[in-house]
């Protein structure tokens, strides 16, 4: 078998018929700092959504756990009474 040489295809390459997509460097001042503000705000803002989500998962868990225990708790008394 052949080493794998900078010249062979790899074997994505042999099955993906699609060309691979072009970048283009925007090498050019200004503006930069418009659109990195503009990312940060929606990052913030994203977080901030996960963050309250995560903070509404968390108190459905905490009031579940709470009435699981609660009617597990019930039943013992419920066995302990009957003798």
């Amino acid at each position: 078998m052949a080493g794998n040489a900078s010249y062979e295809t790899s074997w994505a390459d042999q099955w993906d018929y699609n060309k691979d997509p072009v970048v283009y460097h925007n090498n050019g001042g200004g503006g930069g700092s418009n659109s990195t503000d503009k990312y940060k705000q929606k990052l913030g803002e994203g977080l901030g959504k996960t963050k309250q989500v995560a903070s509404t998962g968390f108190k459905k868990v905490k009031e579940g756990t709470s009435v699981g225990f609660q009617w597990i708790k019930d039943k013992y008394q419920k066995t302990t009474q009957k003798r």
